[in-house]
């Protein structure tokens, strides 16, 4: 008898390291998404800011992280002649 419930118990011992192993997966998944969610503007914006060099453009800093944009020359130097006004 005493066999038999050593052999039922170790089964058991192979599930509980895979819902171990799906909990380490899940707790890693969400600090993820949120250093992802926390961080995503600035990231958008260090993309935003390496593309506007590409493409010849100006570079413009938003309100809040995640809001800048690239403009034309003429589109920035109208920018600063409103903003000096």
């Amino acid at each position: 008898m005493d066999i038999i419930r050593d052999v039922v118990i170790m089964k058991n011992n192979h599930g509980q390291a895979l819902v171990e192993y799906v909990l380490i997966v899940a707790l890693i998944s969400v600090i993820t998404v949120s250093l992802v969610s926390y961080f995503g503007g600035f990231l958008k914006d260090s993309i935003t800011k390496s593309s506007c060099s590409l493409v010849d453009k100006v570079y413009v800093e938003g309100d809040k992280p995640g809001e800048a944009k690239c403009v034309s020359k003429e589109e920035y130097e109208k920018m600063e002649k409103e903003k000096s006004n």
